[in-house]
């Protein structure tokens, strides 16, 4: 399996994404229909910018191919001279192909993948810019994006609040996301992990530390062994949905996060829920979302989506996988086999200048979504490649 992953890494997922490299205007372009046709006029997602940015940076620091470093550095340009706002801070939603503004909407979760990518690439070219500028977003998300109950959603360009719109689904508009929580999480891990010796580093191991809290008190819900998905501004849940592949994604980032903060920043009976917390959360999709060939979407008011969906199988792997590490339980490792064999089948198109799709239905048939598209990107497949390389290998 791990011989098979790092082909597909090399041969599949690394060419695809570096032909979409933009040199006429910067940046890669944003979009690919399902016929694999690439709209480059199409708008450029500031997320997805972001995500590529990540990619590459950690494709370096795991391979140590130059090149790999040359296309981090392409995004991180794009980023720096497009991405950011220098009157108010923080990253715009999106631009056109040519950088203008496209949509200056400000949104935490998009904060938080910019940090992410700007830790990562970091790590991997020792650019000192590039770190200034994640604290300096992490700066933006401690003083414009929170409230004293946790982390809000969206905001026009000077920071004022506005409707959710851009992370609300199922027919609710959430005031706070379980989504938008961790990729703070995990944007806060990886900038924590490059800032020692830094002296913002103790805050972000604070803020870290304040977040995992929020987790275990407030959006994870002990009775139903899952993480509450959309909530007012009180953490009063919205809607009865299982949002099974966030779940399996929180139960290794939660974990990581706990290493490389230190389990001495917790307290014992915090770290104690967390460890639990995690377990469960693997357990429990593994029951209900795995039905022994691929990974389903989510359950609302009891009805289960059996879409089966290119990043939810990527992050069930790697659930799987840290959950087997922790327990030694095979059925997680025999899961995360059977999940690859699906992706192989199923997922991976083999149309030559293509990736993955998006999704298939549970017959096997792809949907007609884009191969490229603003939430469509390298970082959950990609990740996935990394992360077990770097586990089982």
């Amino acid at each position: 399996m791990l011989h098979r992953i790092k082909d597909e890494l090399m041969n599949g997922i690394i060419p695809f994404w570096t032909s979409l490299h933009d040199s006429e205007h910067g940046g890669f372009y944003g979009y690919m229909d399902y016929d694999l046709n690439v709209d480059k006029k199409a708008e450029k997602g500031c997320i997805l910018n972001s995500r590529i940015m990540w990619f590459f940076s950690r494709a370096y620091v795991e391979l140590g191919d130059e090149s790999l470093l040359r296309e981090a550095r392409h995004a991180y340009d794009f980023l720096k001279k497009y991405c950011i706002d220098e009157t108010y801070g923080g990253i715009y939603w999106s631009l056109t192909y040519d950088g203008k503004l496209f949509d200056n909407t400000k949104h935490t979760y998009n904060q938080a993948f910019a940090i992410y990518a700007l830790a990562e690439y970091y790590e991997a070219s020792k650019d000192e810019e590039a770190l200034r500028m994640a604290l300096e977003i992490f700066e933006i998300i401690e003083s414009k994006c929170r409230d004293e109950e946790g982390y809000c959603e969206a905001f026009t360009r000077e920071f004022n609040p506005v409707a959710n719109h851009k992370l609300s689904e199922n027919g609710v508009i959430a005031e706070r996301t379980m989504n938008t929580a961790l990729h703070v999480i995990e944007a806060y891990t990886q900038l924590y992990k490059v800032a020692a010796g830094i002296e913002e580093h103790e805050l972000v191991g604070q803020k870290l530390a304040a977040l995992l809290n929020i987790v275990r008190s407030k959006i994870y819900n002990a009775d139903k062994r899952r993480q509450e998905v959309f909530f007012d501004e009180k953490y009063r849940s919205l809607l009865d949905l299982h949002s099974y592949g966030h779940d399996i994604e929180a139960s290794w980032l939660i974990d990581r996060a706990v290493e490389v903060l230190g389990e001495n920043a917790l307290t014992k009976e915090a770290l104690d829920d967390i460890k639990k917390i995690t377990l469960e959360m693997a357990a429990e999709t593994y029951e209900k979302a795995f039905n022994g060939r691929y990974f389903v979407n989510e359950c609302e008011n009891g009805v289960v989506d059996e879409t089966g969906i290119w990043w939810v199988q990527a992050e069930a792997m790697v659930g799987f996988v840290n959950a087997f590490m922790k327990t030694e339980d095979t059925r997680y490792l025999k899961g995360a086999e059977t999940l690859w064999d699906f992706v192989e089948e199923s997922l991976i198109d083999k149309r030559e200048g293509s990736e993955w799709f998006w999704e298939v239905s549970p017959d096997g048939t792809p949907s007609k979504k884009p191969i490229v598209e603003p939430w469509k990107c390298p970082y959950h497949n990609g990740r996935m490649c990394f992360e077990l390389m770097k586990i089982l290998g």
